[in-house]
């Protein structure tokens, strides 16, 4: 995997909408200027793409455009990193003018950039998996540089500081805190504080040995199902396999599966039927361990666990559920295709 160099002073970072265009609404205006004055203050200057900021409908209708920004983010030599604006749900519809399109993966091969997102941003990153390029499940701007409360969270803020020069973040701990989803987003919200309770659980070890080892690889387990199943759109499935966009189960030998579910906290009989949706592509007989997210705002929090180790049913593949990664906040910056250590004995996860 080409692994892209930290963020620097004085570097620029693209801000660009694969999914959804709502950056670019008069709602969102509170975000810009938020997240743009948090990257100033660590001396990046933002680059909003041509078209990140043209509204929810203009993407919509037009994802060449977005495919674009993309492509001319990594094709401009002065962008050192990308930053997803937010997720969505059908950022997938860039897959043909992206994987079709010789120039863009060429750049993405000879000029490695770092690159942040998580949720629907799960397709880019298998996209760009497949070309060889480590990326982060992370921050992205609208929900975490654009936070509301006067600071980014702590644990959220650290994790993207280890996309800057001279970051020692080698290993994840569990989060002391837990955040609420805030159900004010607008500029009235501005200054306010999230509900936060105190993480009383830690990381859970569900079943199998305490350490284990591999490459991380993994999402949002919704954006995962959509690629095979193709509930949500008609085309997605047909499109993402044209591509060979979900790794197949050789790929997935000797892993570690990340994965965490969305803002729309599926219903434990979903949940199952998009794990059982991996099983049958044989991801669980693959890989060396699973790492499953905190579910947002802890909903299902129970439930999940059981439904996880019944559509598993192998006691010997190790589990570890209540990971602050995605959805949930505070969340920490997973490197896709980065070796990792889990180590339940001191409960860290630790990298290289």
């Amino acid at each position: 995997m080409n692994k892209p160099r930290k963020l620097q002073k004085g570097d620029k970072v693209a801000i660009v909408s694969l999914s959804s265009g709502m950056l670019g609404e008069d709602f969102c205006r509170h975000n810009i200027e938020i997240g743009t004055r948090r990257l100033k203050e660590y001396g990046l200057e933002p680059v909003f793409m041509p078209n990140t900021l043209k509204g929810i409908s203009y993407l919509a209708e037009h994802p060449e455009a977005r495919a674009s920004d993309l492509k001319q983010a990594f094709m401009e030599d002065s962008i050192a990193g990308i930053i997803c604006a937010i997720g969505g749900d059908d950022t997938y519809r860039l897959l043909p003018y992206l994987m079709e399109d010789f120039a863009f993966k060429q750049a993405v091969q000879n000029n490695p950039k770092l690159f942040t997102g998580f949720s629907d941003t799960t397709i880019n990153h298998l996209m760009l998996y497949q070309l060889g390029l480590q990326t982060y499940y992370g921050p992205n701007f609208i929900c975490d540089l654009g936070e509301l409360a006067n600071e980014m969270l702590p644990y959220t803020k650290e994790a993207f500081e280890s996309y800057l020069e001279g970051s020692s973040y080698n290993q994840i701990c569990s989060s002391p805190i837990w955040y609420e989803e805030r159900k004010d987003f607008s500029s009235a919200a501005v200054g306010t504080e999230r509900i936060a309770h105190k993480e009383e659980r830690g990381y859970e070890l569900l079943q199998g040995p305490k350490i284990f080892s591999g490459e991380l690889l993994g999402g949002c387990l919704e954006s995962m199902y959509d690629i095979l199943e193709g509930t949500r759109y008609t085309d997605e499935r047909e499109i993402c396999e044209r591509y060979h966009l979900f790794p197949n189960r050789k790929e997935w030998e000797g892993k570690i599966l990340f994965l965490e579910t969305c803002e729309e906290k599926p219903i434990p009989e979903l949940f199952e039927k998009e794990l059982c949706a991996l099983k049958e592509r044989g991801v669980f007989d693959a890989v060396n361990g699973i790492l499953a997210g905190k579910p947002q705002d802890e909903t299902y929090y129970e439930e999940y666990k059981e439904v996880l180790k019944k559509v598993v049913h192998n006691d010997r593949l190790p589990i570890v559920y209540n990971v602050n990664f995605g959805h949930a906040l505070p969340r920490c910056a997973l490197p896709i295709g980065a070796e990792a250590t889990v180590d339940m004995m001191k409960k860290t996860i630790l990298f290289g």
